[in-house]
């Protein structure tokens, strides 16, 4: 294989914050789906040399682990530029990797180290990653479906006043990906948000029986915990260009959560 090609010019995507939950459910999912996976996590930890060794027992792809945290401006244009030497491109950018509070408390209590942790986290890194990324995209001249697609939060648009700062992150990614859909349009890269709802994953442990008393109290329309694996099937459907006329949209996968009732 050419270095500078992707296997059988398979779609090459880059998803931060891989090495678990719903990063490599989405990962195993589209390397199922015959994409290149680039995998992401702030470390060169067991999950994500485990991460590897699971897509590639199932899926005939190519996998290039970058261990390294996104929140860490300065290494982008390294990182960036060793998916291109790998690959020859980048196909599809999803902006999963990103916190919750380290504490929930009143929002009169904030501290500006949490708030500039979670900006930093949450924002900042992905506006500065996606600014790198598209413009890469931009020279790309394969056939390939370009997208960028962003995890954001349910907490994007419903107030939740013991993680303010979590919230504000969260609302802001949603305005940025409406942003760069409308300047990357053009360049026929198309750009999503999705908002996950109550999703079973390590960063939800600690308020599982909080939900689930909701969830016996009726908290939501499709009454159950949302799975990674629903996210992935969302995201697979959306970097395969399965919605080709529809950009800068934000995709409730919630369960309904968000519809309001009386």
């Amino acid at each position: 294989m050419n270095k500078k090609t992707s296997k059988k010019n398979n779609p090459v995507v880059f998803i931060s914050g891989s090495s678990k939950g719903i990063g490599l459910e989405i990962a195993k999912k589209l390397a199922r789906k015959n994409f290149d996976i680039v995998l992401n996590g702030r470390t060169d930890s067991k999950h994500l040399k485990k991460a590897k060794e699971d897509i590639l027992s199932k899926a005939k792809v190519n996998v290039l682990c970058l261990p390294f945290d996104i929140s860490n401006i300065s290494v982008h244009e390294v990182m960036v530029k060793k998916i291109i030497e790998k690959f020859g491109r980048i196909d599809c950018l999803i902006n999963n990797a990103g916190i919750s509070v380290d504490k929930r408390g009143d929002i009169l209590d904030v501290t500006t180290e949490s708030f500039d942790k979670l900006i930093s986290s949450n924002l900042k890194s992905h506006f500065f990653l996606t600014q790198k990324i598209a413009e890469h995209m931009i020279k790309n001249d394969s056939k390939n479906f370009k997208s960028i697609i962003n995890i954001s939060s349910s907490n994007a648009q419903a107030a939740s006043i013991n993680r303010a700062e979590y919230c504000i992150s969260k609302s802001a990614l949603e305005m940025m990906g409406k942003l760069f859909a409308v300047r990357l349009a053009k360049e026929h890269i198309n750009v999503y948000n999705i908002l996950p709802g109550l999703i079973k994953t390590d960063m939800t442990k600690p308020v599982k029986k909080k939900y689930n008393k909701l969830l016996k109290k009726g908290f939501s329309p499709i009454n159950r915990w949302g799975e990674p694996k629903d996210i992935a099937k969302a995201v697979s459907f959306i970097a395969r260009g399965k919605m080709s006329f529809v950009t800068g949209e934000s995709i409730h996968i919630d369960g309904g959560l968000l519809i309001p009732r009386y």
